[in-house]
């Protein structure tokens, strides 16, 4: 009977820790709709990589990024932003049913699961870290409005080593503010996402050259600047 008694209590400090997390995480998330996040787990990891090497980071609202920004990241990472629920279901399917007819297993991270990851969690490719992201990007769409999200992930999204956000990448490697940024250099900064670490948009390959034609192009087919427009408004 005592120990009933005991993994019962355990089973019960068990459920309310775990409530008391989710509702810790979804208070955090609400704060951050209103909240310019202070750092993120992605930065801190930097600083704890390479404490001896700067890391710039600027953060502006939306409104002071060049509207070809947000369109060059959906049009090269998350075509389907504007109608999903934060994750796509049919790109899982998809990139699933690839994998199983023996192709490589490809990413379907949205834009909003990649906020998840940048702002929370950590890199890699375990199950319980998608698990995680997943879960995240769930709450974020639900309690965040789309412009929201692109914005947070516009700020705290990593350019190259030490370089989070698109004020200080536009700074650092063109020598303007955001809001200048013209279509083939959001495509730029877009191309190297995927790898910011390896790809570089101050020198771009020709592997980058080449995404930065395919981004360009997937933005003229949404319909240029019409795509976004009531995410955006």
């Amino acid at each position: 009977m005592a120990r009933k008694s005991l993994i019962q209590k355990f089973l019960n400090t068990l459920a309310w820790s775990l409530v008391g997390a989710l509702l810790l995480i979804l208070a955090v998330i609400s704060l951050f709709r209103f909240v310019n996040p202070p750092t993120s787990s992605f930065m801190l990891g930097y600083r704890l990589a390479e404490p001896g090497q700067a890391l710039h980071q600027e953060w502006v609202g939306l409104s002071d990024i060049s509207p070809w920004m947000p369109l060059a990241v959906v049009a090269s990472e998350d075509q389907r932003f504007p109608h999903h629920w934060g994750v796509d279901f049919s790109a899982i399917r998809k990139a699933l049913a690839e994998y199983t007819a023996g192709e490589g297993l490809r990413g379907a991270s949205t834009i909003t699961q990649q906020t998840a990851k940048n702002l929370f969690l950590w890199n890699g490719r375990s199950f319980v870290r998608k698990a995680l992201e997943a879960g995240l990007a769930l709450g974020i769409d639900s309690l965040w409005p789309k412009k929201r999200i692109l914005e947070v992930y516009l700020n705290i999204a990593e350019f190259g080593p030490g370089i989070y956000g698109v004020e200080s990448a536009s700074q650092l490697y063109f020598g303007i503010p955001a809001r200048r940024l013209s279509p083939v250099q959001a495509a730029r900064l877009a191309s190297v996402l995927p790898n910011p670490k390896v790809l570089s948009a101050m020198n771009p390959s020709p592997y980058v050259w080449d995404r930065v034609a395919w981004i360009q192009g997937q933005m003229s087919q949404l319909s240029g600047l019409n795509y976004l427009r009531g995410v955006l408004k």
